[in-house]
């Protein structure tokens, strides 16, 4: 017999003891009617091993791009969801970073040390942000019993969307992506 199973064997025989015994004043002790609560103690609970960061951030992306879905007009199934869906719910979910144009005195060089700077460049979403929460998002979807073919994560508009970003974003702080 496994360690887990003498436990549990233990722990049942004694909740029937206790349901038996008649030394205690009914008035004193909450009915027990031989069943095992199914509620973890807090020290059991903090022994329950944690989710790892990438799994919390997957789990909290999936909940921001269900609850977006349903705050869709006209309403939006996981079904009928395309990449310009997932372009809209990432414009409508993450921060913004500046993006320098070519005339802007910034454009190539960023300040050093780095400082916010005082330009009217427009602002965009940070491409290595919005990368990881494809990725996380791609495999969250697969993972609630969506088909890889029809990923909306993985459309090619997506694909496209994130390299323009990374390019452009790359080529205002002076570094060139060549693959």
């Amino acid at each position: 017999m496994s360690a887990a199973v003498a436990a549990a064997a233990a722990a049942a025989a004694s909740v029937s003891s206790n349901t038996t015994s008649s030394s205690h004043h009914p008035s004193n002790q909450a009915p027990n009617h031989g069943w095992i609560p199914f509620f973890q103690p807090p020290a059991q609970r903090a022994a329950l091993p944690a989710l790892s960061r990438y799994e919390s951030q997957k789990r909290r992306d999936w909940k921001a791009f269900v609850e977006y879905l349903k705050k869709h007009r006209p309403h939006l199934g996981l079904s009928r969801c395309t990449g310009v869906h997932v372009l809209e719910f990432l414009d409508y979910q993450f921060g913004n970073t500046k993006l320098h144009t070519r005339n802007c005195p910034f454009w190539g060089n960023p300040p050093d040390p780095p400082s916010p700077c005082s330009c009217s460049c427009p602002l965009d979403q940070a491409w290595s942000s919005l990368d990881g929460v494809v990725g996380r998002l791609r495999v969250a979807f697969e993972e609630n019993g969506g088909q890889p073919e029809t990923n909306p994560f993985s459309a090619r508009v997506v694909r496209l969307y994130l390299r323009d970003l990374r390019d452009a974003q790359a080529k205002a702080r002076g570094i060139a992506y060549t693959f």
